[in-house]
């Protein structure tokens, strides 16, 4: 079946300047043509559907690369959400799923989940029980006895046993191994220490490459991402620099250069902090305790969003991820995400980028999601009037398609024509 779309603008999703009054053709799922001129004189405008979507901009499914869907993304605690059941997290993936799908996120990659039900809750998906974001997953992070992200169940110790949780999780269909590299949010670890020892990342590194699987780590402190540098790891998320314990952060520009020098892909996760600061400020009044949590988390999302900035200007190359599920953070946070990466400097093009063509590239989806082009799938969204001037537009979605089919929309997949 033959899908015709219009628009007043497209974004391809390459951090190319904006296609004005484009005509997109979608056939069979794929993206056969993208061009610009009159409706009227547009290939399939007739003998097949159209959708009308003037007044609005067109561009690439949104790729969010850091959530956690076993978690709901509201302040509950994460050892409170973990004592729910499997089949209880396991349904919260396939809810998650829809949200994130509903926001325009055609793609995610899941960064931890508990044990099972990761693997269970995407393998549902892929077989059409139900409908949500493309799912790549880590499963269970691999985390040190005691380690951040415990409860989902990936504790390991040691070179040999560190390269034989890699095999395990490999042999239950791990799209990535993720790494916690330091501590994080878990009680009683340390965001400014490492985890794993130098060796222990090494030999991550070197044995789901051997499987032609790439690696990503959690860093919180600087001598965490040296040795993710040092491994040969393929990106780092977040990209903090804490030398206590969340209290302070000091940037270090050898280390911006390292990373950049070794062309590793840092997720942005700027989100957490904005979404942990709306929250506390819709309260109608604050504890002393919160009080300090909250002066604690303003003083971190500006240290965050300036730390991205110069870490761009060193050469680190972003992809975009929300961090969604965890504390406050929505599954429908890529819109806020994309607008803080332009709070740090990114011009709009370059931030939807990010979240759209680079991600879908860096994490093995070049070719057929992530850019609005012939040969794609039809993975898009259409966003009501100009993003580029405020990309908190973004979440104004009016359409979803996904793989050619409206997933989103006031028009029903069912009907045969749209004016």
């Amino acid at each position: 079946m033959r899908t015709t779309i219009f628009a007043d603008q497209l974004i391809d999703g390459t951090g190319k300047a904006p296609v004005p009054d484009p005509v997109v053709v979608v056939e069979d799922g794929i993206i056969t043509q993208v061009s610009s001129g009159s409706p009227d004189a547009a290939p399939g405008s007739e003998g097949g559907r159209v959708l009308d979507y003037r007044g609005c901009t067109l561009l690439p499914g949104l790729v969010d690369a850091h959530v956690h869907m076993n978690q709901p993304g509201d302040g509950t605690p994460f050892e409170e959400s973990m004592n729910q059941g499997d089949s209880f997290l396991g349904a919260s993936i396939a809810f998650a799923a829809r949200r994130a799908l509903e926001a325009g996120i055609t793609t995610v990659r899941d960064v931890g989940s508990r044990l099972e039900t990761g693997f269970q809750a995407r393998d549902a998906l892929q077989r059409g029980y139900g409908e949500g974001a493309r799912i790549l997953l880590a499963g269970p992070p691999m985390t040190i006895t005691g380690g951040h992200m415990r409860w989902y169940g990936g504790e390991v110790d040691g070179v040999d046993g560190v390269r034989a949780q890699v095999r395990r999780l490999i042999g239950k269909g791990a799209d990535w191994i993720k790494i916690a590299g330091s501590g994080g949010g878990t009680p009683n670890t340390y965001s400014h220490l490492p985890s794993f020892r130098a060796e222990e990342v090494a030999a991550i590194a070197d044995e789901a490459h051997r499987f032609g699987k790439k690696v990503t780590m959690h860093c919180l402190c600087a001598e965490a991402m040296h040795y993710a540098v040092q491994a040969g790891v393929d990106g780092i998320e977040h990209g903090w620099f804490f030398v206590d314990e969340g209290k302070q952060q000091v940037f270090s520009p050898e280390l911006a250069e390292m990373i950049a020098g070794a062309g590793l892909r840092v997720t942005t996760t700027l989100s957490v902090g904005q979404a942990i600061l709306e929250a506390m400020d819709a309260r109608p009044e604050l504890t002393a305790e919160e009080q300090v949590y909250v002066d604690g988390w303003r003083r971190t999302r500006a240290e965050t969003i300036e730390h991205f900035g110069r870490l761009r200007d060193h050469g680190v190359k972003f992809i975009g991820g929300t961090d969604a599920g965890w504390r406050y953070t929505r599954f429908d946070s890529m819109a806020s995400e994309a607008w803080l990466m332009t709070e740090g400097g990114m011009t709009a093009l370059e931030a939807i980028a990010a979240c759209t063509g680079d991600s879908a590239e860096f994490l093995g989806l070049g070719g057929v999601t992530g850019r609005l082009a012939p040969g794609y799938e039809a993975d898009l969204l259409a966003v009501g009037g100009d993003p580029l001037a405020d990309l908190r537009g973004l979440s104004d979605v009016r359409l979803v398609m996904q793989q050619g089919r409206v997933k989103v929309g006031g028009r029903l997949e069912s009907d045969k024509v749209y004016r």
